[in-house]
Parts: C-alpha cells; sequence; structure tokens
C-alpha cells in the first residue's frame, strides 16, 4: 500500500525534513528478545523437542508465524501452526508479567521525541495482546499510532507496516527514519522507502546505502535523526 495523504512540512530545524520516527518493539525498546527465545524453548521442551541454539538467529525479529513455522518444520513437532502461536504468545505475556526491562536510551530517546511533538509509532510483528502488555512500560502516552503484527495483511519483512504507519502518521515514507534491531526490520524499513537506524541485537547487521548502523540507543538523539532526512522533495 502507498500513502495518498499529502504529507505535513514538519520541518524542525534547519536543512532538516524529517516527518516521523517510527521505532520496533522487541530488541530494539526494550530487552525482549531473550525472553521470546526462553518461551520457544520451554513450549518446545513440553513437546518433547530440545531447540538448537542456532535456530535463535533464524527466528529473531521474525513475525509468528514464520518463527513458528520453522520451529515446527525444524524439530518435527506434531503440532498445529495456530495452537502453537497461541501457546507461544501466552507463555510471553507469562514471562514478563509485571514490567519489562528498557534497553538503554530508550526512555530519553521516547521523552525527546514527545518534548518536540514528534509524531511516533511503535511498528512491532508482536501480536496486538502482546503490544499492549508491552506498553504499559513503555508508555502509550508517547506513540501516536501504533501497529501491530497481527493487525496488517503482510508484516515484516514485508514493507506494508511502516506503509501503513507512515500514512496513519500524514508522513512520507523518504522522510520518516525507522530504527530497528533486526534484519528482518530493516528489510521491511528499507522496503518502504524510509531511512533506517540498526542497532542490532542478536544478529550483527552491515551498513548499507540509506542505513545507520550504531551499537546503542544511546547514540541516538533527535538532532541526530534530523540529519539522516534532507529536505530533498
Amino acid at each position: 500500500m502507498t500513502s495518498s495523504i499529502p504529507a505535513v512540512d514538519t520541518r524542525t530545524a534547519e536543512g532538516s525534513a524529517l516527518q516521523a520516527v517510527l521505532l520496533d518493539m522487541d530488541g530494539t525498546l526494550v530487552d525482549t528478545e531473550g525472553i521470546w527465545w526462553d518461551a520457544e524453548v520451554s513450549i518446545f521442551a513440553e513437546l518433547g523437542h530440545a531447540l538448537a541454539e542456532e535456530y535463535r538467529q533464524v527466528v529473531v525479529g521474525g513475525p509468528m508465524s514464520r518463527s513458528a513455522q520453522f520451529l515446527i518444520e525444524a524439530t518435527g513437532a506434531e503440532i498445529a501452526l495456530a495452537e502453537l502461536t497461541g501457546l507461544l504468545n501466552s507463555r510471553f505475556t507469562e514471562l514478563i508479567d509485571g514490567s519489562v526491562p528498557m534497553l538503554p536510551g530508550a526512555h530519553r530517546l521516547l521523552t525527546e521525541l514527545a518534548a518536540h511533538s514528534i509524531p511516533t509509532a511503535l511498528v512491532s510483528a508482536s501480536h496486538r495482546r502482546v503490544m499492549d502488555r508491552v506498553l504499559r512500560s513503555l508508555g502509550p502516552e508517547h506513540f501516536a499510532l501504533t501497529v501491530a503484527g497481527d493487525e496488517v495483511g503482510r508484516t515484516k519483512p514485508h514493507p506494508d507496516p511502516y506503509l501503513f504507519a507512515a500514512a496513519g502518521l500524514a508522513a512520507e515514507p523518504g522522510r520518516c527514519v525507522v530504527i530497528e534491531d533486526t534484519d528482518t526490520g530493516v528489510r521491511a524499513a528499507e522496503a518502504a522507502g524510509c531511512r533506517v537506524v540498526a542497532v542490532p541485537s542478536v544478529v550483527p547487521i552491515e551498513p548499507a546505502a540509506g542505513r545507520t548502523v550504531i551499537g546503542s540507543l544511546e547514540e541516538v538523539d533527535l538532532d541526530f535523526l534530523r540529519t539522516l532526512v534532507t529536505a530533498v522533495h
């Protein structure tokens, strides 16, 4: 999909045309990638299967349906995809009962974006019930829009979630900066035409045109994000 909504001129600094910031959730703002893996390991142990460590790099950052299907095929577990995704979502929410640890720099960045009225969206491959649980820790007031993986026809690595978020914020994708931690998310954002800041969590991500790779959100502030989008339109 593409946005038919006219873009709003939101230049907020000399030479900057940043219109919105779109953020991934798991592994980017909150330290949950390990919790997802723990959920997967525990569920498959109950099914009588041990997950090989190398599977972790395959499932990280992926949509639930893809990750679950891969694990079923890799282990030969006799369970339907729909049943497994339900079990994994339930186990994950059990494991994060209470607060979810935010990654270094996440709270400061969200606070800064809100203070400067930068349109911000949370865009995740996680399902809505998981996202809503995590939002209790992130603070829903920090986001003008949230997009869950089960609310779009095609989730990451397809561009649909980021195109949907940009349209919802009346922003042009090329004037949005996406912050992601996995190759799956980076590919989705780049396919949507967004500028990308990659903060790798489990698997390394290589720099590329239109993509900036950093070590931590502590390196990111609004001035930095503004430098990534120039007034070229």
